[in-house]
């Protein structure tokens, strides 16, 4: 597959467009007009960047407002396509983008507009370039890739052919499947792009929320699957209008536009269809299995390190084993593995020095982690590996959010070879139930809010992931989008969390101290009402909830009476959907604003979201120590 982006898509000046374009490994670039405009370098100038930055220009665009003009506006618009003629040559392109009309005076008429294109046509064979046309979602008179493909049969010219792009396709409600009608030679490029189900005219739902494939609701595998057909074997570009990107890393967006392209594409020959001109090194293995988190580290110093231990204790975990060449030790409770790493050189020390205490590290259990390995390579992901000691065993990892890892631990080695191997363990270590924690329900990462697309897209291209509807969470400095992410049973979820807003919780955790990363982990437990006796015991301090709350909760559900005390008594949140019962207790937050959740899942499905406002409330009344409060 030859890949291509426009640069509208990303943010920066044309030279930053074009080198996050080139690492990302795209084979071509779509020069937006502005773009060069705003640019102080020559058309000439710019070609040779290109050129040199080991890329082509696949199209020049746009190109507006020329078909079906009276006079004197129809002769003004032929002479200022051959000024963008002399330009494209200039540049070193071939192919410029005509996009139907939206001009008051465009007069309409399919055999007017055919009979401009043709002439047009001769114009582009003399200088040498190509024309396609392209139908706007909201042009005047065209705004259907039917109608745009019969101007462009009757115009009947070498040099003009139709431009596709899916968003003003999709985005219409037009059936893709009419595509396959068009020959492959008259399909001179086709753009990409993906958007959220929106009620907004089509023309500010392009303009602002577009988005990369698999990133939104459209069928663009429909989509592609009717290009496919007709045997196309030419760019497929992003063009991606959004204001999120647009604030964003030039150099991330691109990275996730091809790896949204590889990972469409991978969705179609997974289901058996078609594709043309898509070589790979070799087939990427099927979407990653996961089996759910297999360890969480933190990295920390010798002090912090005590803290964080003793809360630990605490909780129920006991200190299991300690490494056999590093300052690092294990925890452990029933099922659960919490590292504790204090060294002061490699990556864990370095993520330290720069947030301070911190998740560094997740394991996954994976089902074939060699096979996920190969996958995240194939879509673009960082490998990591950092040198171990004779006899201790290498785990593959992918760089993850903030700079984390992400460990693709093999499943048979989760619960007790990985450890074994590495470090020196107390007798029974394996065996101690504690205050009854048996797994990791979920893990909440909180990133910028212009990065909550990217990290969707990456762990759901990776991974056996379904993306869930998101959701809007009201906390008292604004508005949090979370993003949840989670596998077909449930063992594995990922909940992304950002904020607009900087005076948010999630926004002040990524800006004001530990940068994006791991803000809360939430452990299930057997039984929610003995845990939070076993943490009153052990003089746990635990978020304190509003009596309103359980006046609201008795009232709302028929909860009997000493069940409501003991959720009163012991701060527990309840929420109940038509599966079963969710019990959330929330701990105090530690040094840097991050907390542990303790949960009780009986069948229920989701996490708990209407109490959402009210633990993020008591939170913003409980500013953690080293967290500003603006």
């Amino acid at each position: 597959m030859k890949t291509s982006i426009a640069t509208v898509s990303l943010s920066g000046d044309l030279a930053d467009k074009l080198s996050a374009t080139a690492a990302a490994g795209f084979d071509a670039v779509e020069i937006f007009e502005n773009d060069f405009l705003a640019f102080d370098r020559s058309a000439r100038e710019v070609g040779r960047m290109v050129r040199d930055a080991g890329l082509e220009i696949s199209l020049f665009q746009p190109f507006r407002d020329f078909e079906g003009l009276p006079e004197p506006q129809r002769a003004r618009a032929f002479e200022r396509a051959r000024r963008k003629f002399e330009t494209m040559n200039e540049l070193g392109t071939d192919l410029i983008l005509v996009c139907s009309s939206v001009s008051p005076l465009a007069l309409g008429g399919i055999d007017r507009a055919a009979d401009d294109l043709a002439a047009l046509g001769e114009i582009a064979r003399a200088a040498g370039v190509r024309v396609g046309y392209e139908a706007l979602a909201w042009g005047r008179f065209v705004s259907d890739h039917r109608d745009a493909w019969e101007i462009v049969r009757r115009a009947d010219h070498a040099h003009v052919g139709i431009i596709l792009d899916s968003f003003h396709t999709l985005a219409r409600g037009l059936d893709p499947a009419s595509i396959r009608a068009i020959p492959k030679d008259k399909i001179f490029i086709v753009q990409m792009a993906d958007a959220p189900r929106l009620d907004l005219d089509l023309l500010s739902w392009s303009r602002h929320y577009r988005n990369m494939p698999g990133q939104g609701d459209l069928p663009v595998a429909e989509f592609m699957a009717a290009v496919e057909a007709t045997g196309y074997a030419g760019y497929y570009s992003l063009e991606i209008f959004n204001d999120q990107f647009r604030a964003g890393s030039a150099r991330q967006t691109a990275v996730d536009g091809r790896r949204s392209l590889f990972f469409l594409m991978d969705r179609l020959k997974a289901e058996g269809r078609a594709v043309n001109g898509f070589s790979e090194p070799e087939p990427l293995p099927a979407p990653a299995r996961t089996r759910g988190v297999s360890f969480v580290e933190f990295a920390t110093d010798g002090a912090s390190a005590r803290a964080l231990s003793a809360m630990l204790v605490s909780i129920g975990f006991r200190r299991a084993g300690r490494h056999r060449s590093k300052d690092v030790e294990l925890f452990a409770q029933g099922d659960l593995r919490v590292v504790v790493n204090t060294e002061t050189e490699g990556l864990a020390h370095s993520s330290y020095v720069v947030h301070g205490t911190n998740v560094c590290a997740l394991g996954l259990r994976m089902a074939d982690a060699p096979a996920a390995l190969r996958r995240a390579e194939g879509l673009l992901a960082a490998p990591f590996r950092e040198p171990v000691a004779p006899g201790e065993q290498e785990l593959a990892a992918l760089r993850g959010v903030g700079g984390s890892l992400l460990y693709l631990v093999p499943d048979g080695d989760a619960l007790a070879r990985q450890w074994e191997a590495d470090f020196a363990l107390e007798p029974g270590w394996d065996a101690h139930a504690g205050a009854g924690l048996v797994a990791i329900d979920h893990v909440a990462q909180t990133v910028r809010y212009e990065d909550i697309l990217s990290w969707t897209l990456f762990y759901r291209s990776i991974f056996d992931l379904k993306v869930l509807p998101p959701v809007e969470v009201p906390d008292p400095g604004g508005l949090v989008r979370s993003q949840v992410l989670e596998n077909a049973d449930g063992t594995l979820r990922v909940v992304l969390n950002g904020s607009q807003s900087a005076r948010t919780l999630s926004a002040r955790f990524v800006s004001q101290f530990v940068g994006p990363g791991v803000q809360h982990v939430a452990l299930r437990t057997r039984d929610i009402f003995e845990t939070a006796k076993t943490l009153a015991g052990n003089g746990v301090a635990v978020l304190p909830i509003p009596q309103n709350y359980y006046d609201d909760l008795e009232a709302k559900f028929d909860l009997d009476p000493a069940t409501l005390d003991a959720l009163r008594h012991h701060s527990i949140l309840y929420d109940r959907d038509e599966a079963g019962e969710y019990f959330q207790i929330y701990l105090k937050a530690l040094e840097g604003g991050f907390f542990v959740e303790i949960v009780d899942r009986r069948g229920y499905a989701g996490l708990g979201a209407p109490n959402a406002a009210i633990r993020l409330a008591g939170q913003a009344r409980q500013t953690p120590e080293g967290l500003p409060t603006r």
